[in-house]
């Protein structure tokens, strides 16, 4: 959609100069506290805010999203982002003293989350705002330097550098290199400390290939095929709109958008007559207006997968409800609903990655669990019901690493819950507490007094020794007074006998 020149790829030497900056930035940044880097977070926040109209006008031309989804999408959802790890990163990342075992007693064990040093961030196409400052600074405030490459479909070239500068970030703290697909496979040679991709499973498998003989840690944040189960006892009208907007929204180009709509017999029909008439109500175009439903389409290549995807299920007996294909040669694809699909097509088996809405019936909890498990992806789900219990018993039902209850798409919208796939939709856990621990180095550490004890279970070992201990285990993990008793006694003779070394 970007009327832009492309950015200029980088040269041979321009990757191993990044990371020579960056190594430098990694060093300082690690002699910073959180709270430091947070009032940065913070700082970015307040940039965002204010200078947010001219980075939506940025995400429409070089997407074509409707102006509603960009400032829902990509503003709204940064600054929720941000908020969170001005409030939370300080004490998530805080050191942590945790237990220590009778067996250990006088010391003390600690946990500390330091920075893992470089992290490279390999971003999608479809959420080119969200998805450049979510990662950059989960991973950044954690203590990391960042090498970000965006997509080169939709690279928003010089504005991720432009904002970071307004909040005061030093220039190597963050590095951003444009490129294609070439530029990163040389970001990788230069042997980051992480990588994070969010992309393809086919670029993913690619990515962690390369990743491996240097055994460079990698997160995948892959595609999906995400379910929504609609039971007998939701509220139909209510759970058409969630379908609609889950399918729909961001032109359908998300990662967890719904694909496959599951609805129980008893109500199929109705359910699909409310959804086709909402569907038929739906506002396109590639004017950026208020009141636009639906943009347009982000790059050809994926239109094109969407067409083939339609006329391939058209062909094998699909019925299309609603929108259809359009017009060859655009980038706008109506809000489709197609019914009487079926799994040899690829509209079933391949992510769509489009406004396309498979609807399909189910007979009960068990048939529509064994259904959903049997796709090889496992991203996202939805779960439509009044029976609370139910819903929560499909959810531990469904392999996949988020499930929303009686809506949709809304686990990504809190920041404090970890976000990520199972099976081909990759592996790794990103935002919230898990998401930032990802991004650290989780270092044990145990600290004993300087004292001149030896400890009991050091050399030398002897036959005395041996029934010390065998009597410890034994009072160690019985229950009651007495066993307590017991261990304290046998324990005090162990630590005696322990200090007389070979006499």
């Amino acid at each position: 959609m970007s009327s832009q020149p492309p950015p200029r790829e980088p040269t041979s030497a321009e990757p191993a100069e990044c990371f020579r900056r960056a190594r430098a930035a990694s060093s300082r940044l690690r002699g910073t506290r959180v709270r430091e880097r947070s009032r940065h977070i913070d700082a970015l926040a307040g940039v965002i805010r204010n200078r947010r109209e001219a980075i939506i006008d940025r995400v429409i031309k070089e997407t074509g999203k409707s102006r509603t989804d960009a400032l829902v999408s990509e503003i709204l959802s940064v600054l929720d982002h941000l908020v969170y790890l001005r409030r939370f990163a300080p004490k998530i990342l805080a050191d942590r003293k945790v237990h220590t075992p009778l067996t250990l007693m006088g010391k003390q064990s600690w946990v500390y989350f330091e920075p893992l040093g470089i992290v490279l961030v390999i971003s999608p196409w479809n959420y080119p705002f969200y998805q450049a400052i979510v990662p950059i600074t989960s991973a950044f405030v954690a203590g990391n330097a960042v090498v970000y490459k965006p997509s080169e479909y939709t690279p928003l070239q010089g504005l991720v550098e432009e904002l970071l500068h307004a909040a005061g970030f030093e220039p190597d703290w963050v590095q951003v290199v444009y490129g294609d697909g070439a530029t990163g496979a040389a970001l990788i040679d230069e042997r980051p400390d992480k990588i994070f991709f969010t992309g393809s499973v086919r670029t993913g498998k690619k990515i962690m290939a390369q990743a491996a003989p240097a055994l460079i840690p990698v997160e995948l944040e892959l595609g999906g095929k995400d379910p929504m189960i609609v039971f007998e006892d939701a509220n139909l009208k209510r759970a058409a709109a969630g379908a609609l907007w889950g399918a729909m929204t961001n032109t359908g180009q998300s990662c967890t958008s719904v694909e496959y709509l599951y609805v129980q017999e008893s109500i199929y029909e109705e359910f699909k007559r409310r959804l086709v008439a909402e569907a038929n109500k739906l506002r396109q175009s590639l004017d950026a207006g208020d009141d636009i439903d639906l943009g347009g389409m982000t790059t050809d290549f994926q239109c094109e997968i969407v067409r083939e995807q339609l006329r391939d299920a058209a062909g094998r007996g699909a019925r299309v409800l609603a929108g259809g294909g359009g017009s060859e040669g655009t980038r706008i694809i109506p809000p489709t609903v197609i019914e009487a699909v079926s799994p040899e097509m690829r509209l079933l088996t391949e992510e769509t990655f489009g406004p396309v809405l498979p609807i399909i019936s189910f007979e009960d909890e068990a048939d529509v669990i064994r259904r959903v498990n049997e796709s090889e992806y496992g991203l996202s789900a939805s779960v439509w019901t009044a029976d609370i219990e139910r819903a929560k018993r499909v959810a531990r039902a469904i392999v996949t690493g988020n499930v929303s209850i009686n809506n949709v798409m809304l686990t990504e919208g809190n920041p404090a819950l970890p976000f990520g796939g199972t099976k081909q939709s990759g592996f790794g856990r990103y935002k919230g507490e898990f998401g930032l621990y990802s991004f650290s180095n989780i270092k044990s550490v145990i600290v004993d007094k300087n004292s001149a004890k030896i400890e009991a279970n050091w050399y030398p070992y002897t036959k005395r020794k041996y029934e010390l201990f065998s009597r410890l285990t034994d009072t160690l993990f019985s229950r009651g007074i007495a066993a307590f008793t017991k261990f304290a006694i046998t324990g005090l003779k162990l630590e005696s006998y322990a200090q007389k070394g070979r006499e």
